[in-house]
């Protein structure tokens, strides 16, 4: 058994698409939409096989909280980079272009060396090696 795919909910999904091409070297399908429910989806393809599906519906509820604080629910995505120079390297790119440090880069007391950030709808995403 393996995790088929994770799952997302976005305010804009060609941003969101935009920011896991540019910087996670995501593939992309053809855009999904439903016209009588307005959904409207992409399957991001990363280079081990992983897949995010990326979705945007306008009667979605947004939850009037700070995503740079912890709560329940989703709580990040891991990207491995595959060295410290490349956490550093991605995470640098990251912050010049305008997003959000949340911690790192550094090693954790369980020993990974990771940054977290905020993508371009505020979710988590570690960088690791």
């Amino acid at each position: 058994m393996r995790i088929a795919h994770l799952a997302l909910w976005t305010r804009d999904l060609e941003r969101a698409k935009d920011f896991y091409v540019k910087y996670f070297n995501a593939t992309y399908n053809e855009k999904y939409y439903n016209e009588k429910t307005r959904f409207s989806s992409y399957f991001l393809s990363f280079d081990d096989g992983t897949k995010l599906e990326i979705m945007e519906k306008p009667t979605i509820l947004s939850i009037n909280v700070s995503k740079s604080y912890e709560c329940f629910g989703y709580a990040h995505i891991a990207f491995s980079v595959g060295s410290k120079e490349k956490v550093d390297e991605l995470t640098n790119r990251l912050v010049k272009d305008g997003y959000t440090l949340i911690s790192g880069p550094r090693t954790t007391g369980d020993g990974y060396y990771e940054s977290c950030i905020l993508d371009a709808e505020e979710n988590r995403i570690e960088i690791t090696i």
